[in-house]
């Protein structure tokens, strides 16, 4: 007959103790849920590094230039042959004094002119975009909430502007802007007016998905406690719907900075965006198209780094959407 098993009542740990010990699980909020799910995506992480070492380089570009480079509207002509009228040397002219090369005829430092083409593009991106998150964000949601006759009107105004041609709106209305309006004169109007043109014909886009997942989110139970205790439609919009939209807004706003960054090159590209001299990668590309037959490395640093600009943000904004909302995966 074996022997009972005894056990030593001061082994047996306390309730106390339980709850008070190292072992306790903790609760994680959603975003560091979503943090966590993000750093497993080497891809996405990569691109939000770049998409941050961009924003340095753009904000810091004075600085950059002052060391590695040379002032973006300084000639060079002497790197310049005075018969072709191209760099001198292979791939532009490239050497430790101009890391990318010179422009033919007049031989601008290339490396600064994309370090400062980067202020433009990524100034207007983020501007126009802002502008498309605050009207599709407010009327998205005020069209979903309310419905009826204001869901309606708001949804038919918004295929009112995707059916919009804005591409020609953009020719038409940048292709005629005064020298001076609205306090506004030179380089900054025009940056004003495509920061309108662009972040005003675009939210739509936004406004839908928010719609959606507003009409979504209205029916849920939170809601519902929510009016039971008494709350005001403007509450439950501010307290209740807003913070469970900032996933979708969050995400959608990545994806569209790039769609941005696109638009205004073509702006740029076709003459009507931000003028000479000041540099813009799409009028660099412009500038480069004339010389791709004698001079074909002029093309190449403007034009990667639009597609790396926009390539990062895109991979960026996968990630984020799937740290974010597992489901779509």
């Amino acid at each position: 007959m074996s022997t009972p098993l005894e056990i030593d009542p001061s082994a047996t740990a306390q309730p106390e103790a339980v709850l008070a010990g190292p072992g306790r699980i903790e609760g994680r909020s959603l975003g560091q849920i979503a943090w966590g799910r993000l750093k497993r995506d080497k891809v996405a992480l990569a691109g939000g590094l770049f998409v941050v070492l961009l924003v340095l380089c753009a904000v810091l570009a004075p600085l950059i230039v002052g060391v590695l480079g040379h002032p973006p509207d300084e000639f060079h002509q002497e790197l310049v042959d005075a018969d072709l009228q191209t760099p001198i040397g292979p791939f532009g002219g490239a050497s430790w004094d101009f890391l990318f090369g010179v422009e033919p005829i007049n031989g601008r430092d290339i490396f600064s002119r994309v370090l400062y083409g980067s202020q433009i593009s990524l100034l207007i991106a983020f501007l126009a975009t802002v502008l498309s998150v605050v009207i599709g964000t407010t009327l998205g949601v005020v069209a979903g909430f309310f419905g009826g006759v204001v869901d309606s009107l708001i949804s038919r105004a918004m295929d009112i502007f995707l059916a919009f041609p804005l591409l020609v709106f953009a020719l038409a209305l940048v292709g005629v802007i005064p020298d001076e309006a609205f306090g506004l004169s030179g380089d900054s109007l025009r940056i004003a007016v495509i920061v309108f043109i662009i972040g005003f014909f675009n939210w739509p886009y936004i406004g839908r998905i928010v719609r959606g997942q507003t009409l979504s989110l209205r029916e849920r139970e939170f809601v519902d406690a929510a009016r039971s205790l008494g709350a005001r439609n403007g509450y439950i919009l501010r307290k209740e719907l807003l913070p469970n939209l900032v996933a979708p807004i969050l995400v959608y706003s990545t994806l569209l900075i790039p769609s941005n960054v696109l638009f205004e090159a073509a702006l740029s590209y076709l003459g009507v965006g931000v003028q000479p001299p000041r540099a813009t990668w799409g009028g660099m590309l412009s500038d480069a198209a004339k010389w791709y037959q004698t001079d074909p490395w002029f093309m190449l640093p403007p034009g990667l780094a639009i597609f790396v600009t926009v390539l990062a943000f895109n991979l960026f904004g996968d990630g984020l959407r799937d740290a974010l909302d597992p489901r779509s995966r």
